[in-house]
């Protein structure tokens, strides 16, 4: 028994130190972590004037692995990203609470890019702060339906309401990405669309909606990597598409047809972001710098109440 209680004695004091050393590393984390939130502001930059499409843009100068507007590493990052989420909730709150009183102003965040670019990793990472009042869109090859009208009837359709963030991963500029591509339509009906989307974009936002643009633009080797990644790891063959193998085939005209749509539908209303998306950390940060900076220029506001706030106080109270 002696010996037992002994050797008890000495499991527990095993465990005390596990426990005293754990929680030691622990506090260690914490103070790492907050330390990088303090430093992180300090690193963010001007993204959105770094990334904003202007007259004279050149995709192919633009390195896919370089983080404009951010002088920091991977951690730097994903401090900066956790520091700006409850910015970023704050802001979406008071977008809807506007919506209760009568506001219509929206925000619609359009997400285009190549395969494996990180737009699913934006959605999770990004959006996930309010999805409440989040409206996603995902648009895939139209719809019998969808094909019998023009081809931004099903876009109309999509937009957000007032008081929400609507999410198009792809849209409208499929008609002339990927339909200009593979020669789905004949030149002289999908080279007029970009002046339609042009005339829809400006009587989006004359109805009070921000739209902010992004391109994520990633390197061919680098979605080689990716691609790879998922035909290597049993958890990420539902992601893997062979169809994206015979994209990679046209890559070059891919990226001609998006420098025709930077050069042709980067507008003063809706302008393009190109966000460099080699590093992964790095693009969610923009764009979410990106929303930010949108937001932040809406000069959201609390609406006042509509009822005697000190009346319903003595109300409660007596109930």
């Amino acid at each position: 028994m002696g010996k037992g209680a002994k050797k008890s004695g000495k499991s527990g004091k095993s465990a005390g130190k596990s426990a005293k050393k754990q929680a030691k590393e622990q506090a260690a984390r914490d103070e790492a972590r907050a330390r990088l939130e303090a430093d992180a502001p300090t690193a963010i930059g001007d993204i959105g004037g770094e990334l904003r499409v202007s007259t004279g843009f050149v995709l192919a100068d633009l390195d896919p692995s370089s983080t404009p507007g951010f002088s920091g590493d991977k951690a730097l990052g994903a401090a900066a990203l956790a520091a700006s989420q409850a910015e970023l909730a704050d802001l979406l709150e008071r977008l809807f609470a506007e919506s209760t009183a009568g506001s219509r102003r929206s925000v619609l965040l359009v997400v285009q890019g190549m395969d494996t670019s990180g737009k699913g990793g934006i959605m999770r990472h990004v959006i996930s702060v309010n999805p409440e009042g989040v409206k996603a869109t995902a648009f895939k090859a139209p719809t019998e339906e969808e094909l019998a009208h023009d081809f931004l009837w099903r876009v109309e359709k999509a937009l957000p309401g007032p008081g929400q963030l609507g999410v198009f991963d792809r849209s409208h500029y499929e008609d002339v990405l990927i339909v200009r591509v593979h020669d789905l339509v004949p030149e002289d009906v999908w080279s007029k669309r970009y002046a339609q989307i042009n005339a829809f974009e400006r009587e989006v936002v004359a109805k009070g909606t921000t739209v902010v643009k992004v391109m994520t633009h990633i390197s061919k080797d680098e979605q080689k990597t990716r691609l790879m990644e998922r035909l290597e790891r049993p958890d990420k063959y539902y992601k893997y598409n062979p169809g994206d193998v015979d994209e990679r085939e046209r890559w070059g005209d891919y990226m001609q047809a998006y420098q025709a749509v930077l050069d042709t539908t980067s507008t003063v209303g809706a302008p393009w972001y190109v966000v460099p998306a080699d590093r992964k950390w790095y693009a969610r940060l923009a764009v979410q710098q990106l929303l930010l900076e949108a937001l932040r220029g809406m000069d959201l506001t609390w609406p006042p109440a509509d009822f005697d706030v000190e009346a319903e106080k003595k109300r409660l109270a007596a109930g």
